[in-house]
């Protein structure tokens, strides 16, 4: 914890603004809000989260559509209605009598038909077809949780810096308000000295200058904790309270630059996203090869007809069948070429794009790694930096009470100790959010790593539940 010395008027202060902003320091307040709990309202509320939850089991319901083809297709048919019908017969004489001349027959009249029929079909062999649709469905699945588990890292990262950036803008707030405090108070002791004469109008003009300056500072700071309030209620999904201190995350990632690599290129969601991308792209070329492939299909039907249509004078006629069918594609316009060739070239794109991600990924592990180790050394250096102006500031002011410093001297030094009050902030503030950067970078950013008493959303519940559902519009929640 960085421990600052009492400075006319600012010591005590700047202890307790920055204890509230720097995250080594001791836990908090019960009530108070925690990084622990914005991180669980984020992975319960946020709306991003629940929609892509939401896309996860949109796409379980893919698998069974592709399972259909496996099962048979039923449909029950009934005509009825009213029919008015005529015809005319020609008798030719001859059939009847040699020489007779040729006679016509008119039979006309009304009916009312009716039939019921059933079909059943089912599928024997289409080029596995239904089987390399199911395996690019389950595909897409996997593919769906892992977009899920990146946007699980994104929110909890999102949560993080919107509660560390609030924490922070907090703080320097605070500064600013204790800045304009104090220079307030020294342009009345500028002002009092000046009608004493032992400072000039230009000191008095100095004084005000930087009150001003101060006033303009804190109209900015206010401006950006109102911004950093607005995002944290986007992305928590409720108002901020008194927030307690933070601490970094750096136990759960890995202690070398070169391990985290491994790590990352080996489990992060982006790049698992992209290998079930490449399996479901690999099976749509089975599938548009399977277009060329012979169709075997067995159909069952049943037909009852009461007055059949068309007729007048039969009253009832029924038809069953059970036929097999063998469909062998010849030439269909060369559509289904362009197809298969289509799909191979996707394949070819998304097995780049797997080394992409690959790429992308390690390059985010070793940016992460580079601020997290930046933001360490930063802190030892503001903290220097506070250190040495608060000295600067004791001596600028002792030695300006004897006349050898001048009012701008001692305002320039009361202006650098809150420039580095307010990078020793930033600074704490950069290395806490720099750290749950590296745990996203490395793919290992979620409740369960980070120990969240929250319930873990579980796709596997979903899918189970729908996966061979034969019938039924209801979704498992009961919508």
């Amino acid at each position: 914890m960085l421990h600052l010395r009492r400075c006319n008027g600012w010591g005590g202060f700047a202890a307790g603004v920055l204890a509230a902003a720097l995250p080594f320091v001791p836990a908090a307040p019960a009530w108070a809000d925690t990084l622990e709990g914005a991180l669980m309202q984020a992975y319960q509320n946020n709306p991003t989260l629940n929609s892509q939850r939401a896309l996860v089991r949109a796409t379980d319901e893919g698998v069974p559509v592709a399972l259909s083809g496996y099962r048979p297709k039923v449909a029950i048919t009934a005509t009825g209605g009213q029919q008015s019908l005529s015809s005319t017969s020609k008798v030719v004489g001859a059939s009847v009598a040699p020489g007779a001349p040729a006679s016509y027959f008119t039979q006309s009249g009304y009916n009312t038909p009716f039939g019921t029929g059933a079909t059943i079909s089912q599928t024997l062999y289409n080029g596995f077809q239904t089987a390399n649709r199911t395996r690019q469905a389950e595909s897409q699945v996997f593919a769906a949780r892992e977009t899920l588990r990146a946007a699980e890292q994104q929110v909890l990262l999102s949560a993080a810096t919107a509660y560390m950036n609030l924490l922070r803008d907090t703080a320097i707030l605070d500064l600013q308000r204790r800045n304009v405090e104090v220079l307030q108070e020294q342009l009345r002791q500028t002002r009092d000295r000046f009608n004493v004469g032992e400072v000039t109008r230009t000191d008095v003009a100095q004084s005000e200058s930087s009150l001003a300056q101060g006033r303009s500072q804190v109209l900015s700071a206010e401006a950006t904790y109102t911004a950093s309030v607005a995002t944290y209620r986007q992305v928590i999904g409720v108002d901020p309270g008194k927030l307690a201190a933070a601490s970094p995350v750096d136990r759960f990632s890995p202690t070398t630059v070169s391990a985290s690599i491994a790590l990352g290129t080996s489990i992060h969601p982006t790049i698992a996203t992209a290998q079930y991308t490449v399996d479901s792209a690999q099976q749509a070329v089975k599938v548009a090869e399977g277009a060329l492939a012979p169709t075997v299909s067995l159909q069952g039907s049943y037909t009852q007809n009461w007055i059949v249509p068309g007729q007048l004078n039969i009253y009832q006629s029924y038809n069953a069948s059970v036929l097999g069918t063998v469909s062998v594609p010849i030439y269909q316009g060369g559509a289904e070429y362009a197809t298969i060739r289509q799909a191979k070239e996707t394949f070819g794109q998304k097995r780049i794009d797997l080394d992409t991600a690959r790429d992308t990924v390690r390059q985010s592990v070793v940016q992460s790694w580079g601020l997290l180790e930046a933001g360490k050394a930063n802190i030892e250096a503001t903290q220097a930096q506070v250190t040495a102006s608060e000295i600067a500031l004791n001596g600028v002011r002792e030695e300006a009470r004897v006349g050898q410093r001048t009012t701008l001297d001692v305002l320039n030094a009361q202006q650098a100790l809150v420039n580095s009050r307010v990078a020793l902030v930033t600074a704490q503030h950069d290395r806490v959010v720099a750290s749950y950067s590296l745990l996203a970078a490395v793919g290992r950013l979620s409740p369960q790593v980070l120990g969240l008493k929250v319930p873990v959303y579980d796709a596997t519940v979903h899918y189970q539940q729908v996966r061979d559902a034969w019938a039924g519009t209801r979704t498992p929640d009961g919508r």
